[in-house]
């Protein structure tokens, strides 16, 4: 009875995460094929504003997925457990360096929390990703805004130089959201040497997968002021599952378990599960990038054509200029059947939209084309 039970169970839990389908089954096809495929029926509301991986979770962790939702009555230490050495092992350190979160959105906040029990300021480039300014500034932090440069690229002489005997926390998003621009990495490692000799430095790498820059996570062996927060929530496709992670120096690690509930719990059973198996599917997330990166060249020489300035994206979204526009551009395009476009500076017409798959950017390119014609 227990086993008819158990693969009742499996088999609703396979139905359920089927439901949500991939944009085509990634395997055995040819690479053009595979990158430009028409999807055979068009959504009802597309979404490009979030960086989400439209082609996620992978098939290995959606089967992963499944099979863990029969165990979920049980707490999945030893799951957790296996994906903090997986995760270690990967980079060449060990679970001791390794933090779980609910996506590297806690991971952000648990940082803000820990620099701000002594007051003092937090340096930020401006716009970079700032969920984790309300946590820092309700634990005490005051946000020291530092504006990129003009090709809005993250100017690292001038965070640097906006620190000051009061920092207590240096954050960095690489490659940054919202704009999609890169710090090569011998200038980042030595904007982390210098910064993490006066304050914490918290290094977010949410977007790495989908560039050639390697990630800093090495640097955490050895130096105890730096955060390198990761997350499955982009390439691997899991933004829902949440789950993400600190690597930090075993000593860091065990002062910022203290500012959670309960440390490296937060992580679903089933999460961890897709998690721990998404990480043996190279081949999905090379696919991933493959088409992320066919697609956002489609758009980009799409937006380009339409005289839009863009600026080079190393991550699964692009950052461009509607400059001249008459009206509210945003509500233009977004509406009942699209949100495509979010704003994160007060001036110069500058918008983010996400790379989704390529019927939904055709569909987000002619409604661009409608509204700057119009306008």
């Amino acid at each position: 009875m227990e086993k008819l039970q158990r693969r009742e169970l499996l088999k609703q839990g396979s139905l359920l995460l089927a439901g949500f389908g991939l944009a085509g089954n990634v395997f055995g096809r040819t690479e053009n094929n595979f990158l430009f495929e028409e999807e055979k029926t068009i959504k009802p509301f597309v979404k490009l504003s979030s960086n989400e991986n439209p082609y996620g979770p992978s098939p290995m962790a959606r089967k992963a997925m499944a099979e863990a939702i029969a165990g979920s009555s049980r707490y999945p230490w030893l799951v957790t457990d296996a994906l903090r050495k997986k995760i270690g092992n990967l980079l060449n350190l060990d679970e001791n360096h390794v933090l779980m979160g609910a996506g590297s959105s806690e991971i952000l906040g648990t940082v803000a929390a820990f620099t701000g029990r002594t007051k003092g300021n937090a340096v930020s480039p401006h716009p970079t990703f700032r969920l984790w300014w309300q946590a820092a500034e309700s634990f005490g932090l005051t946000i020291k805004k530092v504006p990129l440069t003009a090709d809005k690229e993250i100017n690292t002489q001038a965070l640097l130089d906006a620190m000051d005997d009061n920092t207590k926390l240096f954050y960095i998003c690489n490659p940054n959201n919202p704009t999609g621009t890169v710090i090569p990495a011998n200038e980042l490692k030595r904007c982390i040497e210098i910064a993490s000799a006066k304050a914490m430095v918290l290094l977010d790498e949410a977007y790495t997968e989908y560039c050639d820059e390697p990630s800093m996570a090495a640097m955490v062996a050895t130096n105890p002021n730096l955060v390198v927060a990761k997350t499955f929530s982009k390439i691997y496709g899991m933004a829902g599952a949440r789950a993400g992670y600190a690597l930090a120096h075993p000593d860091t690690i065990k002062q910022l378990a203290k500012f959670q509930p309960w440390a490296n719990a937060s992580v679903s059973a089933v999460s961890l599960a897709g998690a721990l198996a998404s990480l043996d599917d190279a081949e999905f997330v090379k696919q991933c990038r493959l088409k992320n990166d066919a697609v956002k060249k489609y758009a980009t020489d799409a937006l380009t054509a339409m005289k839009l300035t863009v600026i080079p994206s190393y991550t699964n979204f692009l950052y461009y200029q509607v400059a001249g526009f008459i009206g509210d551009y945003p509500s233009s395009i977004n509406g009942e059947t699209m949100s495509a476009v979010r704003v994160f500076e007060d001036q110069g017409n500058w918008y983010r939209t996400s790379v989704g798959t390529i019927n939904e950017m055709k569909l987000f390119v002619e409604k661009v084309k409608g509204v700057v014609k119009g306008g």
